[in-house]
């Protein structure tokens, strides 16, 4: 563990000095433009302004004079002297001579935010458009940040991980706002279609108290496409050889300069049985599922209401193709959100927001003789107020409620007895401020401070968060964070996928707090090499539970026995991410992760099971001039790890799993206003061997489809269409 300590501060440590202009553009009344752009004059090296009107571009050997020019004024050209690093360029001069538009440079699929002072990640729409993103679960695919797998072998559940821990432990937002938590747990990652969503937020460690206490290992913000915004009408249909068909369509509508609406639909479904392997078993559950949003957008003066309406039906239907063992689950869910804001002071960035949500998910699930049915009601508000107290000083403060509840029917899962019923109404309510520091964005303070108090747990829930970004030059960013965070764990809600299995539960508590701290440094480099940038990003982070819910199934090979941590419990987490374009339309992204998960189990502190040790990962893109074609590889390498201890007297399965690599690949032909795509997944056909434990006897002591740690499905080829108007 030292040699990654060690390592971690080695790297984080500047590996050298490089020279990077940065700027501001403005108006003559020095108001910022944003969407400003900026190149070197006879070169094709360029950016763009962000809101701020900010920019930064790498030195070049080529020219020593800037073009900025933006849609409203006119180019202007500026020297840049020898020794000069930081400029102010004022655009005066009104172009009226308007008469179209060219696109001089694009965003870049995925980036690391400079400017923030967490360490975030962007996902953007042309990210998720290089693998058959179909819903969220599938959107990680090309980031090697997050790591999905399938939770077992039956119900097509899948979790995510991120920092080495679950993704239980990762704040899931849609559009800002706490979401998908309870018992939309496991499945929940499945009920964001790829295309309904503009953008994904990553942010690693502890995250803002502005959202709640419960991030602990970070947080997954999901946008969604938005009306005033989108595409006027789009379409996009999708086939795979596993026989899943699926069809999305959005439209936006403009009905006045400050009303829009939009419409965003989705059907999927399974049509063919699969069984590669022929154990008689669905190698993945036949997926029904009907989606749909409707969302509202007004904007009028300094007022912005957006009003967003949602609703899901999915059922999974798996288990024996031929016999009684059966699997079927049913999940109805409808949620909505209101989000209202006013701007008093633009200049001071002085706003006051409401942000009210509601949601209600009823699931019903049979596991052969075993049935777990559930429901959540739950609902959110948060009011939010900012200011900018003076240039480098700005706080936020507010007060955010919180209430959940639970009902649950169980049958044939317990050890003792076999039927149970049990709920929870879960209500929180807390105040929060949080300040911001910020030196010309060469050292930004962000700290936070969140009380809450917990009615069902009865206790007061103090939440600190730290956020520290020290930029010596402006292609060097040197991030350290420190936070606390909570979360409820809802054992069975969050865990009812192991229903698919024979073992009994042992539960010492059905709802246990769960507190962690959480530490980081990150620093991010950028170099630029000739008209091109290396991008560099080094990150270590620590957790360490006080309390925790420890799911135990190395005890009893016939048991899950559920307690609470008695002893520690930390993940380490240390990564290396480097990124580059190395010619016109070729880039790369290439990482490596070293993870160490113990807990305390049954007394012993070990390692926890289904954890790779390592990951490496290789991302490669290219496309043709005009992107008329554009082809994408994935190559990831996921280290061994540990499974659950076997029965001694009868083992099963083995105690460790080996290293197994996994390969995607797309390509892609542009028509303009509609695309044509064709890729595989798991080209080299590798799947875990017997996935599912005694699969000829799911009524038997020994039978078990959660021992999973490799894909169960071989290689899948798929088409799709997109289209856009």
């Amino acid at each position: 563990m030292k040699r990654i300590v060690f390592a971690a501060l080695y790297i984080l440590l500047p590996l050298s000095l490089w020279s990077q202009i940065t700027g501001i553009v403005t108006t003559a009344d020095n108001h910022p433009i944003a969407g400003a752009y900026v190149s070197w004059q006879g070169t094709d090296t360029g950016t763009i302004t962000n809101v701020d009107g900010r920019f930064e571009i790498a030195l070049s050997e080529e020219s020593d004079t800037l073009n900025i020019s933006s849609v409203e004024y006119a180019e202007i050209r500026r020297k840049v002297e020898k020794g000069e690093r930081d400029i102010v360029v004022v655009l005066s001069q009104r172009n009226n001579n308007l008469e179209g538009v060219t696109v001089v440079s694009e965003r870049k699929s995925t980036v690391n935010d400079r400017l923030s002072t967490m360490n975030v990640q962007k996902i953007n729409s042309s990210e998720l458009r290089r693998a058959a993103c179909c819903n969220l679960s599938e959107s990680f695919e090309t980031n090697p940040s997050v790591d999905v797998s399938y939770s077992d072998a039956a119900t097509g559940a899948k979790q995510i991980k991120l920092l080495g821990l679950s993704g239980l432990y990762v704040q899931l937002m849609t559009e800002q706002v706490p979401n998908l938590k309870g018992i939309a747990t496991p499945y929940g990652l499945g009920y964001i279609p790829g295309p309904f969503m503009e953008s994904i937020q990553i942010t690693k460690g502890a995250g803002s108290v502005v959202n709640g206490y419960e991030a602990i290992t970070g947080q997954i913000n999901v946008e969604y496409k938005k009306p005033q915004n989108a595409d006027k009408l789009s379409a996009n249909l999708f086939l795979s050889d596993a026989g899943k068909v699926e069809l999305n369509a959005d439209a936006a509508i403009k009905l006045n300069e400050s009303l829009h609406t939009g419409i965003l639909l989705h059907a999927s479904d399974e049509l063919l049985k699969q069984d590669r392997n022929n154990d008689n078993f669905y190698d993945m559950p036949m997926i029904r599922q009907f989606n749909g949003i409707n969302r509202w957008y007004y904007r009028k003066g300094g007022l912005i209401s957006q009003l967003l309406l949602h609703g899901i039906y999915e059922r999974r239907m798996g288990g024996q193709l031929e016999g009684s063992y059966n699997i079927d689950i049913e999940t109805k869910r409808y949620d909505a959100f209101w989000k209202n804001g006013y701007i008093f002071d633009n200049d001071r960035d002085m706003s006051v927001g409401l942000i009210l949500k509601g949601s209600l998910q009823e699931l019903e699930s049979t596991y052969g003789r075993r049935k777990y049915d559930g429901s959540q009601l739950s609902f959110y508000s948060n009011l939010i107020f900012q200011t900018q107290i003076t240039q480098n000083n700005k706080i936020s403060i507010g007060w955010s409620t919180s209430y959940d509840r639970f009902a649950e029917d169980l049958q044939n899962v317990l050890a003792m007895p076999l039927s149970k019923s049990t709920g929870k109404k879960e209500f929180v309510s807390g105040v929060f401020a949080e300040y911001t520091y910020n030196l010309a964005d060469k050292f930004v303070v962000q700290a936070g401070l969140r009380n809450d108090y917990n009615a069902y747990f009865e206790r007061m829930i103090l939440t600190p968060r730290l956020h520290i970004k020290y930029s010596p030059i402006h292609n060097i960013n040197i991030r350290a964070a420190v936070g606390k965070g909570y979360r409820s764990a809802n054992i069975f809600a969050e865990n009812n996928f192991m229903l698919a299995s024979s073992r009994r539960f042992n539960v010492a508590d059905d709802y246990i707090l769960e507190s962690a701290w959480n530490g980081g440094l990150s620093s991010s480099f950028y170099i630029p090499i000739k008209d091109k940038e290396l991008s560099v990003n080094a990150e270590y982070f620590y957790t360490h539970f006080e309390s925790q819910a420890v799911i135990d199934i190395d005890k009893d090979a016939h048991e899950v026995n559920v307690y609470s941590l008695q002893g520690l419990s930390y993940a380490h987490n240390l990564q290396i991410e480097a990124t580059m374009e190395l010619f016109k339309g070729f880039s790369f992204t290439a990482a490596h992760r070293i993870t160490d998960v113990k807990q305390n189990i049954g007394g012993t502190l070990r390692t926890k099971p289904f954890t790779n040790r390592w990951k490496s990962f290789l991302t490669l893109s290219y496309y043709t001039k005009f992107k008329k074609w554009q082809f994408d590889y994935t190559i990831q390498a996921n280290g061994g790890g540990r499974l659950a201890d076997p029965d001694p007297a009868n083992p099963r399965w083995e105690r460790e799993f080996s290293t197994f690599f996994l390969s995607n690949a797309q390509a892609t032909r542009n028509f303009g206003a509609w695309s044509i795509y064709l890729g595989a997944e798991n080209i080299f056909d590798y799947t875990q061997a017997n996935p599912i434990v005694d699969v000829g006897n799911p009524f038997s002591a020994d039978f078990d489809a959660t021992m999973i740690y490799a894909p169960t499905h071989g290689r899948k080829i798929y088409v799709g269409l997109r289209w856009n108007l």
